[in-house]
Parts: C-alpha cells; structure tokens; sequence
C-alpha cells in the first residue's frame, strides 16, 4: 500500500465525523456495477478489497478509503461512424438537411442502444484522511481525477471542508532559481528529469531524460527564456518524486531499503502487511509534505 502520486489538501476545519459516521455514510454510497445503460458508476469499496470488510480503514490514527469508477468504453470512431450513416440516409429519404439538434439526439439514441454491448473499464483512486494534521491526500495523477473522489466523498458526508495546499512561492520560480544557482536545499537531491518551458507563448517544451541538470546545457535554456515546470526531485534518500508547477507529487517512489523494512512480515498475512505498509507510507509522507511547503516559503494562510 503504497501511493504512486499525491494530490495534497487540507481541512478548513476538523472533519466532524466520527469513524462509525464515516463509514455509514460511505455504506450509503457503495459501488454498484454500470447497468445496461449506465455510461459509468462511482461508488466507495473496501480499500483492503476481498481482505477487507470496511469502507474505511484505520491505522495508527490514520483513515484510508477507496473509489471504484466503471466505465463503459464506447470507439468515438464507431459512434461517429453510425451517425454519419444515419444522417445520410435521413437525408437521402427525405431531401433535407439534418441540423444539429437532431444529430445531437440521433447520437444520444446510438450511444443508447450501443451501450448493453459495451466493454467495461474499473479504476480505483484510494484517499488517505490524515485527522492529526489536518491533512487531506489522493492518490491520483490530476487535479480532476482527484476532484472526483472529493466530490463524492462531499456528497457521502453532506460537506467536506477541504482547500489544496497553496504555497506562498510560485513552485517554477524556485526550481528555476535552483538549476541556475545550482543551490539545492539541504535533505533534497536533484535527479536526472526535468521539464523547461519557455516563457514567450509558443516557445516551446524541452523535456530532459538521463540528464545532469545543473550543466551548462541546461544553463542556456534556461538563460533563453525557458524556466522549469516539473523536477525530480529525492528527499533523504528515501522518496523520489516529480515536482510540478501546483503543489502535486507525482510518480512517487520508495526507496527499496524503505520497503524492505516490513519484508519481514509473513506474505500470507496480507493484513499485517498492509497496515504495516499504510504505517510506513504515512510516516515519511508526514514528514516529507512539511519539507517541500518549506521548499517554497510556506504555505499561504487562507
């Protein structure tokens, strides 16, 4: 159990759920599977999944919980192939012209009677509710995925109280200040990716792979008006992580000898092993999040 990305959010004010109200509220809202013509469904399962028995699962004061999403994937070219025959035979039969409203509803009607037929897609986003620090994390590559599960979470609880993490710096001043000067703050190492924007609209994007940031290479672009808007970053040689130009940690990465601390925990005991892991993961991503606020001034009082 081990987040790959970090939406990072805090509570406005304490969650007034208590963890029997949490987790009768997110009964309410189980997931159920797409019917014939559902389009798509979203609903909470038990993060622990066939293991599990709740929908929130607690450790070491820490909640976890988990969004299923089915979707049904429908070809845009299959869609756009049947309604392109259909207006033509409209228009064909009857020697007119098919405006757009009836093809919006003609579209409707395909979408409709090709759906039972359909393929299904499941997605699972977990969320990790730190009440402690009053800290909100979604484990999702987009502000919009992670916008999803709160929405529904908001939906299941009557209100949730949460803001994103703002920071008082712009994060793509700082990485770029970072590589011109070459001065990296103490408890992070710079790794070998990076992405440079130019600031003139259409300037293009360089995108830096196996490469020694702090060369004089990346010097020029960045003296020709490119500035940096994703790093990569380590912090005490135990997470990596790219940094991006909003407070968002993606593709995170334990360190092995991190991981290799529960390896002693018996593989059939997948419980003890996941709380273990849970424990693990909030522990050095509690400290982990207060150092990159510092990174960049702090954060921005509301």
């Amino acid at each position: 159990m081990f987040f790959k990305n970090l939406q990072v959010y805090r509570f406005t004010r304490p969650l007034e759920q208590d963890a029997d109200a949490l987790e009768k509220n997110l009964e309410e809202f189980r997931f159920k599977s797409c019917g014939s013509q559902d389009i798509s469904k979203l609903g909470w399962v038990f993060p622990m999944g066939k293991s599990g028995s709740m929908y929130t699962h607690s450790a070491t004061k820490q909640i976890l919980i988990c969004l299923k999403k089915e979707e049904k994937m429908l070809p845009a070219g299959v869609i756009k192939d049947q309604l392109s025959e259909r207006v033509e035979a409209i228009e064909l039969e009857q020697g007119r012209a098919v405006k757009k409203k009836e093809k919006d509803s003609l579209k409707e009607e395909i979408v409709m009677q090709l759906l039972p037929r359909a393929f299904s897609r499941t997605s699972q986003t977990y969320a990790w509710i730190d009440p402690e620090s009053g800290m909100f994390y979604v484990d999702a590559s987009s502000a919009r995925k992670a916008e999803e599960l709160i929405s529904l979470l908001r939906k299941s609880l009557g209100s949730l109280p949460v803001v994103p993490i703002q920071l008082k710096n712009q994060t793509d001043v700082i990485m770029t200040d970072w590589l011109v000067e070459g001065n990296i703050p103490a408890n992070f190492k710079l790794e070998d990716e990076a992405e440079l924007c130019s600031a003139l609209e259409g300037g293009g994007i360089i995108r830096c792979k196996q490469q020694d940031l702090l060369s004089d290479e990346i010097k020029n672009h960045l003296s020709a008006d490119k500035f940096v808007t994703k790093l990569a970053l380590n912090w005490a040689d135990s997470i990596s992580f790219i940094m991006g130009e909003e407070f968002a940690l993606k593709r995170l990465k334990f360190a092995d000898v991190l991981q290799e601390q529960n390896e002693d925990i018996d593989k059939d005991d997948f419980a003890a092993r996941f709380d273990a892991d849970f424990a693990l993961m909030t522990g050095e991503i509690k400290q982990l999040i207060p150092a990159v606020i510092e990174l960049f001034g702090g954060e921005q009082t509301l």
